[in-house]
């Protein structure tokens, strides 16, 4: 592991105060005062040691996609609204609450006396900026297209013209700057969890004459980049960086409550060493423990442990012949043992995944009931139907052998995780041979865009706190498709999700049920495998440890060292 300046300049300090102590002399040292105790306590070094297990694609906030990335941006950047220590959305840039119509369709907010760390004012045409480039298909932003059709007006329709090669005007897209503090935003339909979605980093302002003045080189490293949130980078070299640093912004408007004055991070993918960072003290906050550390600290208070509505899945790119096949796709997702993979290979807590929506993630409107209950368990481990399937299937594509390349993760819990499936399937699908490919995450990313894989072991955490955060994902020819899958029906229920059950929640809710079952019932389109647990080890002296259920894993807003 690199050490950082941070932990030389840490241990030189530590030699220094023992000597001045020892020259102290004369007097009861062994006597501590309310008011030494006090004392002690405002001196100890606000600076937090944090270990990540990958780097960080991107600190464009209109082509972020990722955790890691969304991660970074919302300790540096902030929104109308961001996620509060109990994963509420409260108010950030947005100064109280909006005005909205009887209708539901405006909101009008008004912005906090803000400032870049530059000094800029953060005014409303910030946010007119970054949402107008987030859809601007010249921009190619993986996630702005994805996340305003829909709901911002104006988006679905400038997305349709650049696709049929007409001039777009991104200026009927519904967000204007009514003067320097008085942003509108105009719906495509109402949004309920509008407060939650405006917390997500696609949502955030960009200081528009910067990003202009640094034109291809924006957010290439800390140089190239200005931030409006808790914290500013003072030392990141771009998406290949494995350390960086941050230090509170003395601009943000909620400075004084922020006590960190430094965050070191560094990447380590390797969980072991991981773990003997943090026991000898060169790490607060490790990654996410790979299974096999988690046993070690079971029952350890430092082990901090929740599980995620995040779920892992085989994605199949239906460009291939044999997985356009329903039959060789339903093999593949029913030839694996979940259950032994969630217990005996990652063993931290993740549960096996027989959907494509989180149990303990959103309830029905009117019965409360988990939107698991009415559907169940879906695509469950089957390995004598698998083999049949998969007999059906090499026998309609008229042949008795299969070759898959599969794209995976290159950290240690990736590749246990592939080498296990990779096992499963060629043992239990005679015929088939999987050709494990382990890239890094930035890497995966891009191929997923270019759909450059057969199979792909990804996963998706919601954005927003609504089930069609997992379901619109598979609309034909969706931003976060890209495997090619299309059911007419599939997008019908979708459609009326979004518009013709949008102010009937509970329509709503079992229209999003039943597409669910489209797609694994019926189409067996995605293969999924677990729910994630999270487990990470944070030290004692790490005081207001901040986690997410939707977009950003973790803010560090609240920490304090104790």
């Amino acid at each position: 592991m690199k050490k950082s300046k941070f932990f030389l300049l840490l241990a030189l300090s530590l030699v220094l105060s023992m000597f001045l102590a020892a020259c102290n002399g004369g007097g009861d040292t062994t006597t501590e005062t309310e008011g030494d105790k006090d004392t002690a306590e405002e001196t100890v070094a606000q600076e937090l040691k944090v270990l990540e297990t990958s780097e960080i694609p991107s600190m464009d906030s209109v082509m972020a996609q990722d955790s890691a990335s969304f991660t970074a941006l919302a300790n540096t950047m902030e929104g109308l609204y961001r996620l509060d220590q109990d994963q509420n959305p409260v108010p950030g840039m947005a100064d109280g609450e909006p005005e909205v119509s009887e209708d539901g369709l405006v909101y009008t907010v008004k912005l906090k006396d803000a400032k870049w760390s530059n000094g800029d004012a953060v005014t409303a045409d910030d946010f007119v900026f970054a949402w107008q480039r987030a859809i601007d298909p010249a921009t190619a932003s993986p996630y702005g297209p994805y996340m305003m059709e829909g709901k911002i007006k104006g988006a679905k329709e400038i997305t349709e013209a650049a696709a049929a090669g007409k001039e777009v005007d991104l200026n009927t897209l519904g967000v204007k700057a009514i003067d320097e503090k008085t942003l509108e935003i105009t719906l495509e339909k109402p949004v309920p969890y509008f407060e939650s979605l405006m917390a997500f980093g696609t949502f955030y302002p960009q200081n528009r004459k910067f990003v202009e003045e640094q034109g291809d080189k924006y957010a290439t490293s800390q140089d190239t980049l200005v931030y409006n949130g808790p914290f500013v980078m003072t030392n990141w070299g771009g998406t290949t960086a494995t350390d960086w640093t941050m230090e509170k912004n003395t601009e943000y408007w909620d400075a004084e409550t922020v006590s960190l004055e430094t965050i070191q991070y560094n990447v380590l993918k390797d969980p072991q060493a991981a773990a003997n960072a943090y026991e000898t003290g060169e790490a607060d906050i490790t990654g996410k423990l790979a299974s096999d550390i988690v046993p070690q600290y079971e029952g350890d208070p430092n082990l901090v442990k929740w599980l995620e509505p995040t779920i892992f899945w085989i994605k199949m790119n239906q460009q291939n012949e044999a997985l356009a096949n329903e039959n060789i796709r339903r093999a593949i997702a029913t030839a694996f043992n979940k259950e032994d993979l969630a217990t005996s290979i990652l063993n931290n807590g993740s549960v096996p995944a027989n959907y494509a929506v989180p149990a303990g993630f959103v309830n029905h409107p009117d019965t409360g009931e988990d939107f698991r209950e009415a559907n169940g368990d879906l695509l469950t481990y089957n390995v004598e139907e698998a083999k049949k399937l998969w007999e059906q299937g090499l026998k309609e594509l008229g042949t008795d052998s299969v070759e898959l390349v599969y794209l995976g993760g290159d950290t240690e819990t990736s590749k246990k995780t592939d080498a296990y499936i990779k096992d499963q399937l060629e043992k239990n699908l005679p015929g088939l041979t999987v050709d494990v490919q382990s890239v890094p995450f930035s890497v995966r990313l891009d191929r997923d865009v270019k759909m450059d894989y057969d199979l792909q072991f990804a996963g998706w955490g919601p954005d927003y706190q609504d089930a069609i955060s997992f379901s619109d994902l598979w609309i034909t020819e969706g931003g976060n498709n890209k495997m090619a899958y299309s059911n007419e029906q599939y997008d019908k229920l979708l459609e009326d999700a979004q518009y013709t059950y949008a102010t009937e929640p509970a329509k709503r809710f079992e229209a999003l049920q039943q597409a669910e079952k489209i797609l694994l019932e019926e189409d067996a389109a995605l293969a999924p495998v677990y729910q994630r647990s999270s487990n990470v080890l944070v030290a004692d002296k790490v005081e207001g440890f901040t986690y997410h259920f939707i977009g950003p894993e973790y803010s560090y807003k609240w920490v304090k060292i104790k």
